[in-house]
């Protein structure tokens, strides 16, 4: 039998010859992971993107649907805990899904990571250039694509400096653009409450009722829509995972309780913010503006705060800005992984003796999702849209694929106890389940090119569902390239948990075992 046992295992031990220096540990502790956790899903952005299309599907049940889409996250954030105990790998789901259920689709769920970042880098970036314009005054720059492009590759250059030249500079960078976020949307959902209850608002109010947390107020394919969109809402947490082997305490699984933290932070701030937002403007107006997007926010801003709308269109920049980072994070981290397990190319395995991050990898998926960004917009504004609703796709693979991945690697102790079945058994399963299907559905819904914003067709279907087609054809041409230049991890086999690191086991327990 092959020792499974805790704790990160060197590049070397994982087949891909030694590395060239180690990522830093220790550089940042519990609450820097926590706020890069919050800062990926960019809460003001995410706001503002999908609040105006929920209400337009389900009315004042939206924030029923946002504490709904909490559900399956916390399930995955639960997975993504216990994966994290027993293997703390930067490559988070690729590492844990090989390690479960074999090396195919463990590169296949760090394939749809790194694709996340390039599909979503180069339009945060264009938000949060386009929202700082306006903040201090500058529609006119703002409207002008030549001026905005370049300003958005300019940052995302500056953002990507920043990830190289070291995880701490990276988290006091997020700590302030956490502040800055949090202070904004407060301050906002406090002013639009009040003027809700006082009768001051210059919009239809609608005082808030107990009867808006039901998600199934609307049902039916309202419900599976608006869920679709809560899952993005959500998603990006994870990043704080992926920097497991630099986070202090990595061995009693700090990154992981950021994470599950994260999704905690995120439903308080979601509902808070959302209520406020259904609130003070009423779902009719919510829904004839829902075709605005993000720039809602801006127009609610004037409504409540009027010479104060500043504060939330530099809480939607900043979001924006701080995932522009954050977002860099994971895809850099998987990449690191797959390659020092000869899953990719080797270069990428780099790390910068230095700084002691992987540079190599870290500028290679920037590079990328500037010319994703340029390209896709050269096609139109609308085609930088359905990218992004093709993200959906991928979120829901990789996530769905961990959840089942803990509960296949753990197998063998799932009834050793309630709390393990329910754990690392069940729950895992069940947040598995609810994504799995809502990747069926999105696939059907994306089918249709009515369905996109492009509102054209490419090939017979709509773009969203050709650019997630298109993803995982080129996913099968590296795999294979790959593949043909063998190597070690491609006769990796599938795992058990080590007994010791299972919930509630006592300490001393011997190593789990190999199994073909």
């Amino acid at each position: 039998m092959a020792d499974d046992s805790a704790g990160p295992r060197p590049a070397h031990d994982r087949g891909a010859g030694p590395p060239a220096a180690e990522l830093k540990h220790d550089a940042i502790g519990f609450l820097d992971a926590l706020v890069i956790g919050i800062n990926s899903t960019s809460p003001a952005y995410s706001l503002a993107a999908v609040i105006g299309p929920i209400v337009a599907l389900v009315a004042v049940y939206a924030p029923g649907i946002v504490l709904a889409s909490f559900v399956p996250m916390l399930l995955i954030a639960s997975a993504f805990y216990y994966l994290d105990r027993v293997d703390q790998d930067c490559g988070t789901t690729f590492s844990w899904v090989t390690r479960a259920m074999g090396p195919w689709a463990g590169w296949f769920g760090g394939w749809a990571i790194m694709m996340t970042g390039v599909l979503v880098v180069g339009s945060l970036a264009d938000v949060a250039v386009g929202f700082g314009l306006l903040t201090v005054g500058l529609d006119g720059w703002a409207e002008n694509d030549a001026v905005r492009q370049t300003l958005a590759v300019l940052l995302i250059l500056v953002m990507t400096a920043i990830c190289v030249i070291g995880t701490e500079a990276s988290a006091h960078v997020q700590n302030a653009l956490i502040l800055a976020q949090v202070a904004c949307l407060l301050v906002f959902a406090g002013v639009a409450l009040y003027r809700v209850y006082a009768g001051t608002g210059s919009l239809d109010a609608v005082e808030p009722s107990f009867s808006w947390l039901n998600p199934f107020g609307e049902g039916g394919a309202a419900l599976t829509g608006g869920l679709l969109l809560g899952v993005f809402m959500y998603w990006g947490w994870e990043s704080a995972v992926n920097l497991t082997e630099e986070v202090r305490g990595s061995g009693g699984s700090a990154p992981g309780r950021a994470g599950i933290w994260s999704t905690v932070v995120l439903v308080v701030t979601y509902l808070s913010v959302g209520i406020a937002v259904v609130a003070y403007a009423g779902p009719a107006y919510l829904a004839e503006n829902a075709a605005e997007e993000e720039f809602i926010f801006a127009q609610l801003a004037t409504e409540a705060l009027g010479g104060w709308d500043w504060l939330v269109l530099l809480a939607v920049s900043t979001s924006a800005l701080a995932s522009t980072q954050t977002t860099i994070i994971p895809a850099s981290r998987t990449a690191l992984s797959m390659a020092r397990r000869g899953a990719l190319p080797a270069p990428l395995a780099r790390i910068n003796p230095r700084f002691r991050t992987p540079d190599i990898s870290t500028w290679g998926v920037a590079v990328v999702a500037i010319a994703w960004y340029l390209v896709v917009n050269r096609i139109s504004e609308n085609a930088l849209f359905d990218s992004l609703t093709a993200l959906s796709l991928l979120i829901a693979f990789y996530y769905a694929l961990t959840g089942v991945a803990c509960a296949v690697y753990y197998r063998r102790h799932l009834t050793e106890s309630l709390r393990n079945l329910l754990l690392i058994g069940v729950g895992p399963l069940v947040g598995a389940g609810l994504l799995f299907w809502l990747l069926v559905e999105s696939v059907g819904d994306m089918a249709d090119p009515a369905n996109s914003y492009s509102g054209t067709s490419w090939f017979g279907l709509g773009p969203p569902l050709v650019i997630g087609i298109g993803i995982v054809l080129v996913g099968i041409l590296v795999l294979a390239a790959q593949r043909l230049a063998g190597g070690p991890f491609w006769r990796e086999r599938r795992g058990v948990a080590d007994p010791a690191l299972v919930p509630g086991a006592s300490p001393g327990s011997g190593p789990g075992d190999e199994e073909g």
